[in-house]
């Protein structure tokens, strides 16, 4: 255990609109749970904010940060607001905003997350700043310690028949559409869709993994040409008609025909995080369901870009792809 006496200083937010007031801060550290955790305790001006989150990550991993706020007159959406910004060499790189999982009568509990670039290294200098704004009040501010471990990514090299090579150098207007389609939908951040913050479960019992999420990939077309590429999910090693279920629970945002993926279902799980499920032989879900977790929502196949049966799970989040295994884990500290 180790205590804080002031957190650190950031002149950069410091200088925004906030007016960070930061006299009477403590920081209180603890270990927590197996996501490389901590707590710390806050206090300003009135007001006491419990703050988990893993201080710890791998690239490709994510970083969450909750807020338990309490305060005399602090009331159900009473309209506070907050941010997080992961600063990179003393720089802000990324910024998330905090979105509500309150329930009525609790203290107000708040949740962001930022995705970890595959790319960064643990050589690179990281911190964390929250600021926070009471509504109709001053605004203040604190900063959170955070690192990077190492992780070593798979390479693997592809060889595509020619129906494969086909799909992949596919040029056409209804793939350019298609492509815009889903990023227009994984970057979408709907502020009310909280459905689940429990640790998420994998969409299938299998433990026998073709490929893993970061790998990097050599395709060789059946012309002889190469591309590189990344892979952005897990893939899972299971025959056609295995069933694949939702990770956690959501609402399906789409479920159709992609060129490149087959057979696909989208489901939203939190403001801004997505589970995707590709290369499917059916759909049992469609477009504006709610889903539970465990619920059936589709048959694994080898639809789409695929060199045999398998199903490739992927997660995003503020349209960033992010190891699914993370999910697994009480990402959001429910526990």
């Amino acid at each position: 255990m180790s205590v804080f006496s002031r957190p650190m200083k950031s002149g950069r937010m410091f200088s925004s609109p906030f007016r960070f007031l930061l006299s009477v801060a403590f920081l209180l550290s603890v270990a927590l749970s197996n996501l490389g955790a901590a707590e710390r305790i806050y206090s300003e001006n009135g007001f006491s904010i419990r703050v988990r989150y893993n201080e710890t990550a791998r690239p490709g991993d994510a970083v969450f940060v909750r807020l338990d706020v309490t305060a005399p007159e602090l009331k159900s959406g009473s309209g506070d607001s907050a941010r997080l910004t992961l600063y990179v060499n003393g720089s802000p790189s990324r910024k998330a905003d905090f979105y509500s999982l309150e329930k009525a009568g609790s203290p107000a509990s708040m949740l962001a997350g930022i995705p970890l670039s595959t790319w960064w290294t643990p050589e690179v200098s990281f911190h964390l700043n929250v600021s926070y704004r009471p509504a109709g009040k001053s605004g203040f501010g604190f900063d959170l310690p955070f690192k990077l471990s190492a992780k070593k990514f798979n390479s693997e090299t592809i060889v595509l028949n020619q129906a494969n090579t086909e799909i992949r150098t596919n040029t056409s207007t209804e793939k350019q559409k298609q492509s815009a389609n889903l990023y227009e939908i994984i970057s979408t951040k709907n502020m009310s869709s909280v459905f689940q913050a429990a640790p998420f479960t994998a969409p299938t019992d299998s433990k026998r993994f073709t490929s893993y999420f970061g790998d990097r990939r050599v395709f060789v077309y059946s012309t002889g040409s190469k591309a590189t590429s990344e892979h952005y999910g897990n893939d899972y090693g299971i025959p056609t008609g295995t069933s694949v279920s939702a990770c956690a629970s959501g609402k399906v945002v789409f479920a159709d025909w992609r060129i490149s993926t087959g057979y696909s279902v989208i489901i939203e799980h939190l403001p801004g995080l997505y589970s995707i499920y590709y290369h499917l032989s059916e759909l049992k879900c469609k477009a504006g369901q709610t889903v539970n977790a465990g619920d059936l929502i589709a048959k694994s196949g080898a639809t789409g870009l695929a060199t045999g049966p398998h199903l490739h799970w992927e997660m995003r989040l503020n349209g960033e792809a992010v190891d699914p295994l993370f999910f697994l884990k009480d990402f959001a500290f429910t526990e």
